[in-house]
């Protein structure tokens, strides 16, 4: 005979697993992104459709936010009270309305700008939302990543899917990250084979605009090697923004560098056979009227990390543009966090399961990629505010939360939705470790 644990019953309780979507209401309510997208004209749509727009793609955030991209994910939402309530939207749309609904939006233009600013301005809202880097001078910069990270897409015929710099199929989108909390300000998606320097140069001015309706700081630009243009270096320029960009070595001989190094250059003899040169210079790149600082590193072995004598040294060398007055060390240091951006892809592409596109078509794929950048800074704001007390019962002390942590121990949280005396309770367990802290964000939110 079987022993039988739980004794299984039906109830007319309404519970809910995802009761964090009330904080994502209360943040899109502070914003103008559901009135915005209702009235954008889409020449498809009839005048007065029984769907708005703003609920269709308010309920595609409310999927984005538990990590579900897949237009299907809709449908266990249509019938659930709390869901639409949560949000504040009049209708939770089918999975084909909504499919078919994000591909009209895709095909007209203005939807990218609603997206950007209405993040932007709702990150300028709360105190201290972006967290500068602070150099050996005190002095305040706001770092402003630029990078591509490729998605892949292998196995499918989506539109605009082609081979990638990484070796697979699929898109190689450009991200711009403000802070250390890595908020996303700005982001175009492109197709596999696109170089990465491929209307960058425009790409960073809009990233500048966004960056300064969010904070009045000075900004870092940061970009890798392969953003080494005279391009880039202009647009940095012209709108009074202090950068670090990684030059491209080229053609050119670490032989010549180390010449260099050694005559003009303070070495550091970090062990037994390796030196380290790190100096500046004042360069003018083809195509611009004023000399620009570079920085540079040169590293000779003569005798490698296990003691083995090389007949040839080996030299190696890296090179930057900046603006910054700072050691070349310290320099060189900013740049490396620079790095950080491979955390921020993460959260994109693995923690809201953003990777692989659910649509066929490039443009609305285009739609649901900013879509679900406008989610993750909703989930970055929850995690970075849940840090401002000490009620989580997270006592690892922690930067900010990673955003698979937000979804996991914030937005599905369970709880159960009660009707009494026209009003309408969220109740949660006496065991819910994280209530306190989902409260204190629920009220502070509402104000």
């Amino acid at each position: 005979m079987k022993l039988v644990k739980f004794i299984l019953e039906d109830s007319d309780d309404t519970l809910t697993t995802h009761s964090g979507l009330g904080l994502i209401g209360l943040l899109l309510s502070k914003t103008k992104f559901y009135k915005r997208f209702s009235s954008l004209k889409v020449p498809e749509i009839k005048s007065s459709p029984a769907i708005l727009n703003g609920d269709v793609t308010t309920s595609y955030v409310g999927l984005l936010c538990q990590g579900k991209n897949d237009f299907d994910h809709i449908e266990e939402f249509r019938d659930d009270p709390f869901f639409y309530r949560a949000l504040d939207i009049q209708v939770v749309p089918s999975s084909p309305t909504l499919r078919q609904r994000l591909d009209q939006i895709a095909k007209v233009t203005g939807w990218k700008s609603i997206v950007l600013e209405e993040s932007a301005k709702l990150i300028r809202q709360f105190d201290s939302p972006v967290t500068p880097t602070i150099t050996s001078d005190k002095k305040s910069y706001v770092p402003l990543d630029i990078d591509v990270s490729p998605f892949d897409n292998s196995n499918t015929k989506k539109e605009g899917v082609s081979r990638t710099y990484k070796g697979c199929d699929g898109y190689s989108p450009n991200f711009s990250y403000l802070g250390q909390e890595g908020y996303v300000v700005n982001v175009e998606l492109r197709e596999g084979s696109t170089h990465v320097q491929k209307d960058t140069e425009k790409f960073l001015e809009k990233s500048i605009i966004y960056s300064r309706m969010i904070t009045d700081l000075s900004l870092l630009v940061r970009m890798d090697a392969g953003n080494d243009s005279v391009e880039n270096l202009k647009v940095c320029v012209n709108e009074k923004a202090d950068f670090i960009i990684k030059r491209n070595p080229r053609r050119e001989k670490p032989e010549n560098w180390l010449m260099v190094a050694e005559q003009f250059g303070k070495c550091v003899q970090e062990r037994e056979g390796k030196r380290v040169f790190y100096g500046a210079l004042e360069t003018t790149p083809k195509g611009m009227k004023k000399a620009i600082r570079q920085v540079y590193k040169v590293t000779e072995r003569t005798i490698d990390k296990t003691g083995q004598i090389l007949l040839v040294p080996d030299v190696e060398f890296e090179s930057y543009w900046t603006t910054l007055p700072n050691e070349t060390e310290e320099i060189i240091s900013l740049y490396h966090e620079h790095g950080t951006c491979e955390q921020f892809h993460s959260g994109l592409k693995t923690d809201l399961d953003l990777e692989r596109f659910p649509s066929g078509k490039f443009a609305t794929n285009e739609l649901i990629l900013h879509l679900g950048c406008l989610t993750y800074n909703l989930l970055r704001i929850i995690g970075q505010e849940s840090l401002k007390s000490g009620d989580a019962p997270l006592k690892r002390k922690v930067f900010r939360r990673r955003v698979k942590t937000v979804i996991q121990n914030l937005i599905t949280l369970a709880a159960k939705l009660v009707k009494h005396s026209r009003r309408i309770y969220l109740k949660f367990g006496n065991h819910s470790p994280w209530f306190p802290t989902f409260k204190r964000l629920y009220l502070s939110f509402s104000t």
